[in-house]
């Protein structure tokens, strides 16, 4: 997994109080900005925080993008695998299910079935990367060839959103109740994100 910041508004704080402060013009140009962004989160004035933007380039499995995708108020630009070549697959690391919760998983299995599951998934992705590899060579189109490749494959995708939109993501996707590795995926976005923006950050208690 990987992530970082391809562009943040310039000044983003400011230009979100400056737009936040258009009835009172006089007033727009006000450097001490701290009691208003704050204000706004506490009174949940939620449009004044889609003034500004920021874009992430993202790496990580198809399986975790698929689950990104799914927040409709952002707009991505994915790796196409009907035009380049796959060049990689993401680890797995494997867990229990949770009996309680059917969207969460426990780390606490044998040594012995994550040993087996190791060498089955090494295994299946040599051969699926094998396969794929001779479909190409056999002249088969990448968007036919691709059918055979993992969940696991790696992907790369931009992710650019409204700072309202990145804080609603945030306070979803970093919930425990997240599949670890997307959850990992916004974490790093969060600490990205609380030094680009530290006032919303104290705000909304991005630790």
């Amino acid at each position: 997994m990987k992530v970082g910041l391809v562009w943040i508004t310039p000044e983003a704080e400011n230009v979100i109080a400056y737009c936040a402060r258009v009835s009172n013009p006089e007033n727009q140009n006000n450097p001490d900005i701290g009691g208003l962004l704050k204000y706004c989160i506490r009174e949940k004035h939620w449009s004044i925080f889609e003034m500004a933007n920021a874009c992430f380039e993202i790496e990580t499995s198809r399986a975790i993008t698929a689950q990104i995708a799914r927040h409709v108020s952002f707009r991505f630009q994915e790796f196409s695998q009907r035009y380049a070549r796959v060049q990689a697959f993401e680890n797995a690391d494997v867990r229990r299910q949770d009996v309680k919760n059917r969207q969460g998983s426990i780390d606490d299995l044998g040594e012995d079935v994550k040993a087996w599951w190791k060498a089955e998934y090494e295994a299946l992705l040599s051969r699926a990367n094998d396969l794929y590899g001779e479909a190409l060579g056999k002249g088969i189109a990448k968007e036919c060839a691709r059918m055979v490749l993992p969940m696991a494959t790696r992907s790369r995708m931009y992710m650019n959103g409204t700072i309202r939109s990145w804080i609603h993501y945030l306070a979803l996707r970093t919930e425990a109740g997240t599949q670890k590795e997307h959850r990992d995926v916004a974490l790093a976005i969060q600490g990205i994100l609380a030094e680009e923006l530290p006032i919303i950050a104290e705000a909304v208690e991005w630790h």
